[in-house]
C-alpha cells in the first residue's frame, strides 16, 4: 500500500519546498513539491544495495511512479534522479539476468524499452539528474528525457558491447539522435565511459555541474531548470515538444506542417489570449493551462 507523508526540503536558493511524497516501493518514490515549485513532479531511485540496477519489480516501480505522475493533471515538469549516492542508474541487474530463462529476456527488455519510449512522449518536459553512474539501461533511460543535467564526476555510457549484446532499451536509435551516426556508433562499438564534461561536450547532456558536498548537484540544477519551465505556457510548452519530437523524424517541409499543425490547437486558447493581455498590462500571466 502506497505510504504517503508531508516533509519539507530546503533548497539552495533559499526557498522552502513542501513534498506530498508516495513511496511506490521501498526502491522508487514519487513527490510532487509545491511553493515555488509547484507542478514539479519528481520520482527518486534508491535501491541502495543494487545501485538501482534494473531488476524487474524494480522496472515495474519506475513505470508505476511514471504513471503516476503523468496521471496528475497538476504535473508540468518531471526530474528522474537519483537517491544512492554515485550512482543515477548501474544498468541490468546482470545477476537476475544471468538467472532469467532465456525466453524471458526479450519480453523484459522490451519492457525497458517502452517505458524509455513512455519517457519520450511523456506529456510534459523530463529532466533527468544524472549525480552518479549511468551505464547501460540506465544512460538509456536518461536518453529518454528531454533534457539532462550530469555532475561533472559522473560516468556515463552504453557497455553492453563488453557483454556481448548491444543496448536494447532504446539507446541504438536516441543517442545517435542526440549525437549523429558515426558517434553514436563509435560509443556504442567501443563500449566507451565518459565523464559528465565530455558527455556534455558531445551533446548527451545539456548541462555540466561540479558535484557538491550533497551529491546533488545536478539535480540541483535540474530544479533551477524547471523553475524556468514553470512560468511558461503549458499547453504552449506541450505542443512545442509534440511539433519537436514529431518534426525531427521527418523532412523539413513535413517537419513544418507538424508544427502548424501544433500551432493551431494553441490558438484557441485562453492562456494564449492571457500571455497577451498580461503583456500589455505589464503584468505576469496566470495560466491556467485550457
Amino acid at each position: 500500500m502506497s505510504l504517503s507523508r508531508i516533509s519539507v526540503l530546503y533548497c539552495r536558493s533559499s526557498r522552502f519546498i513542501r513534498q506530498i511524497s508516495t513511496q511506490i516501493s521501498n526502491n522508487v518514490t514519487h513527490e510532487t513539491l509545491s511553493g515555488d515549485f509547484k507542478g514539479v513532479a519528481v520520482i527518486s531511485l534508491n535501491k541502495q544495495e543494487k545501485k538501482n540496477a534494473l531488476s524487474k519489480t524494480f522496472v515495474s516501480d519506475l513505470i508505476k511512479a511514471c504513471e503516476k505522475a503523468s496521471a496528475d493533471a497538476e504535473t508540468r515538469v518531471l526530474i528522474l534522479r537519483s537517491k544512492v549516492p554515485g550512482i543515477f542508474c548501474a544498468g541490468a541487474d546482470l545477476k537476475e539476468r544471468l538467472k532469467m530463462p532465456e525466453n524471458e529476456v526479450a519480453p523484459f527488455v522490451a519492457t525497458i524499452r517502452s517505458l524509455v519510449k513512455d519517457l519520450i512522449h511523456f506529456p510534459v518536459p523530463t529532466i533527468a539528474a544524472i549525480d552518479g553512474a549511468a551505464l547501460g539501461g540506465g544512460l538509456e533511460i536518461a536518453l529518454g528525457c528531454d533534457i539532462r543535467t550530469v555532475a561533472g564526476n559522473a560516468k556515463l555510457g552504453l557497455p553492453e558491447t563488453r557483454l556481448a549484446i548491444l543496448p536494447g532499451a532504446g539507446g541504438t536509435q536516441t543517442l545517435q539522435r542526440l549525437v549523429g551516426p558515426s558517434l553514436a556508433k563509435e560509443l556504442i562499438f567501443t563500449g566507451r565511459v565518459m565523464d559528465g564534461r565530455e558527455a556534455t561536450e558531445l551533446g548527451i547532456a545539456n548541462h555540466v555541474v561540479e558535484q557538491n558536498s550533497e551529491d546533488d548537484a545536478a539535480f540541483q540544477k535540474a530544479l533551477a531548470i524547471a523553475a524556468q519551465i514553470l512560468p511558461q505556457g503549458p499547453i504552449g510548452i506541450k505542443n512545442a515538444k509534440l511539433a519537436i519530437n514529431e518534426g525531427g523524424q521527418v523532412d523539413i517541409d513535413t517537419g513544418l506542417k507538424f508544427e502548424e499543425a501544433y500551432y493551431s490547437r494553441v490558438i484557441p486558447t485562453a492562456d494564449r489570449i492571457e500571455g497577451l493581455k498580461a503583456f500589455s498590462e505589464k503584468r505576469k500571466p496566470i495560466y491556467e493551462g485550457r
